[in-house]
């Protein structure tokens, strides 16, 4: 590992993770996809996939921002394939976890289905908790907790080599 966090020596870099929930999901998504190599486990929770899915499910003011953000889909499909992990998921080569909601109108069911369905295709090693009930973040405490507690173990098991229980 290249001089940073203290000099070499100071993270083992076969034993780097990443994470995050919504925003921080697409960019731990990307980061897994783009740098296959960097990482060695990644947990996405409810996590932009798809940009094209996500304008099409989007509400009126969603639809506004991302209109902001990148233009008309139908104008430039190319910046909305640049921008969607959906276009790279193939490349990731670490274990996966994503936890999505079962109701999510930001990021429907049917994106994580989508990474599913790719990374088991190449037999790769990944998992998906979809929460009952739950919308774009978890608000029962009962889900914010275990979505934690998966997390954790998710990271003890493949950084560290752990049989962490959920």
């Amino acid at each position: 590992m290249s001089a940073g966090l203290g000099g070499p020596g100071y993270v083992d870099a076969n034993k780097g993770g990443i994470t995050g929930g919504s925003y921080g999901g697409f960019m731990a998504l990307m980061a897994l996809a783009k740098a296959p190599d960097a990482f060695a486990a990644g947990v996405q929770s409810y996590g932009i996939i798809n940009w094209h899915t996500m304008w099409q499910t989007a509400d009126p003011l969603l639809r506004e921002y991302l209109f902001s953000l990148m233009g008309d889909p139908a104008q430039v499909k190319g910046a909305y394939d640049a921008a969607s992990p959906m276009t790279y998921i193939a490349a990731i080569k670490a274990p996966l976890l994503s936890l999505q909601g079962d109701n999510d109108i930001r990021v429907p069911r049917g994106q994580a289905k989508e990474v599913v369905s790719v990374l088991k295709a190449k037999g790769h090693t990944n998992e998906t908790i979809f929460y009952p009930a739950e919308g774009h973040g978890f608000q029962k405490r009962e889900n914010q907790i275990d979505s934690m507690r998966r997390t954790v173990a998710w990271f003890e098991r493949h950084l560290k080599g752990g049989t962490a229980g959920k």
